[in-house]
């Protein structure tokens, strides 16, 4: 017996990043879109807990019990008073280190998995409150569709989308470490003011629309500036993938991922093709959003 469970990756169309908290980490307006692009976690009944993983980029994957995966598992189990004797197989589709929420995906896929293999019947708020301690981007992977997140981007608000975008994204060679990023951004506004986050009216009225060109006008992203201050040459893939005809471009989330915003799927086409031909990046994905959330197979 064995349990699949398909979890999507995320954009961030609007990351809002406040200044360092004391507990180290930053309140943020962060809003969440999830993409057609999918992990699929299975659990089965095992020995002891052990990963596995397949899929590119697999070798960075950790398989100890460092991965977000096996750290839901042992969560739950913990919780239930149970051992934590699974066999974790994670099918990766979502760039790795990518700031696409791979690894956040796999922890709510796990979890998922888990909860379903082993019939604890945890709650959907229980469920949320444990993806909130393993870190700030699995609640949504949980939930997809689109959400603002706040706090540290673990208490979310679901958003209404009122029509389909669609996305090209280049993936770069290596990842970003998501505390570097936010270190750099800390020693870039280093003796500067940094406003509290508040998300985008403007965003937000167009996610419910629909429309493609006021989001692309909206789309921002705080740490940005840091990212490209670690992996400089993503300007020339941002500048590339504009050139090409994307509406938008931004880094996604703590990068290196890089996102573009089009109109239509010919148009995804036609700009990945020029991405892969610039040269600035390894490789590209299209996908469309919203997508849903977490789901048993």
């Amino acid at each position: 017996m064995s349990v699949t469970v398909r979890v999507p990756a995320k954009v961030n169309v609007q990351l809002a990043v406040g200044a360092a908290r004391p507990d180290g980490f930053h309140d943020l307006a962060n809003v969440f879109l999830a993409v057609g692009l999918y992990d699929e976690v299975t659990v089965t009944p095992a020995d002891e807990l052990r990963v596995t993983c397949e899929g590119p980029d697999a070798a960075q994957v950790p398989l100890d019990r460092t991965n977000l995966a096996a750290r839901a598992a042992v969560a739950l189990a913990a919780r239930r008073g149970i051992e934590p004797a699974v066999h974790i197989h994670i099918a990766k589709d979502i760039p790795v280190a990518g700031g696409m929420a791979g690894g956040s995906a796999d922890g709510a896929g796990a979890l998922l998995a888990c909860n379903t293999l082993w019939g604890t019947g945890a709650s959907r708020a229980e469920l949320l409150a444990i993806c909130a301690e393993l870190g700030s981007d699995v609640p949504f992977s949980l939930v997809g569709g689109a959400a603002l997140g706040t706090g540290r981007g673990e208490q979310l608000t679901a958003l209404e989308v009122g029509g389909t975008f669609h996305w090209v994204f280049a993936v770069a060679d290596g990842g970003l470490s998501t505390p570097a990023v936010y270190g750099e951004f800390d020693r870039l506004n280093e003796g500067i003011e940094v406003p509290e986050p508040v998300a985008s009216e403007d965003l937000l009225a167009a996610l419910a629309k629909g429309d493609a060109t006021a989001l692309a006008a909206a789309l921002s992203n705080d740490l940005q500036p840091a990212a490209l201050s670690l992996r400089p040459s993503l300007a020339d893939t941002l500048a590339a993938g504009r050139a090409a005809g994307a509406r938008a471009g931004l880094v996604s989330g703590s990068g290196p991922t890089t996102a573009f915003l089009v109109p239509d799927t010919e148009t995804a086409a036609s700009v990945a093709g020029a991405l892969l031909a610039s040269g600035t990046c390894r490789t590209v994905r299209t996908a469309e959003s919203p997508a849903v959330g977490a789901a048993v197979l």
